[in-house]
């Protein structure tokens, strides 16, 4: 019975001397909330820069800075307590997230910006730096290549009176049928085409056809909600 309590309060004792109940110091959460919003106003500077979608949120891009500090803020104040560590992971296993996000690549800046906050708030600086630098070089190569080979929604309707002059001037253009809607009184292509610069000229030659209705170029990114 006595060796039971004697080695409970080994345990006790060890565990309130231990060094992890010491508090940050000013230089480390100075230095850590610096370094989160650097890196938090880099992801911001690459998301407006090599964002490519329809809208442009702004909103959302400024949720990367705050998510990188925040989540410094977190990691600075579990490595000091192990009470707080074990108290702060229950409480974020119960947060739901019911945003919903389209764009796969918004998830990796996501990623990014928490990864950055983790290595910010664990006082790894140049881990966090370095590894930020290479994330965004690789955007900015990656989001270059896809400028090149942007895709895009070439929306056309037209009456049975400009099909086989509309056929004609559309085999000129490297385009891809996606859906065809014949309705009451005109027909709704919908193809896809990839153009490597801003020249749209060919749209104007298209509505000049006698008998088209409508034609609208959309940004194209495989999802049709965009």
């Amino acid at each position: 019975m006595n060796d039971a309590l004697n080695f409970d309060d080994i345990i006790k004792k060890s565990v309130l001397n231990l060094d992890v109940f010491k508090s940050v110091s000013y230089i480390d959460m100075l230095f850590g909330f610096l370094c989160s919003f650097a890196i938090g106003m880099f992801i911001y500077w690459i998301y407006r820069r090599c964002f490519r979608g329809v809208v442009y949120s702004y909103n959302y891009n400024v949720s990367f800075v705050l998510m990188t500090m925040i989540t410094a803020l977190i990691i600075m104040t579990i490595s000091t307590n192990i009470v707080l560590s074990l108290g702060m992971v229950g409480a974020l296993s119960i947060v739901r997230f019911r945003t919903a996000v389209k764009d796969p690549l918004d998830i990796v800046y996501m990623f990014w910006a928490i990864s950055a906050g983790i290595a910010s708030g664990a006082a790894m600086y140049p881990l966090a730096i370095f590894g930020s630098l290479v994330i965004g070089l690789t955007l900015v190569i990656l989001s270059r290549k896809k400028i090149r080979q942007q895709s895009y929604l070439l929306i056309i309707r037209h009456t049975d009176s400009a099909t086989d002059e509309l056929r004609d001037a559309l085999k000129k253009l490297n385009t891809t049928l996606k859906s065809k809607n014949v309705r009451r009184g005109y027909i709704e292509l919908t193809l896809e085409l990839k153009l490597r610069d801003d020249n749209t000229a060919f749209m104007k030659k298209i509505s000049d056809i006698p008998g088209i209705v409508e034609c609208s170029l959309i940004n194209y990114s495989g999802d049709y909600a965009q």
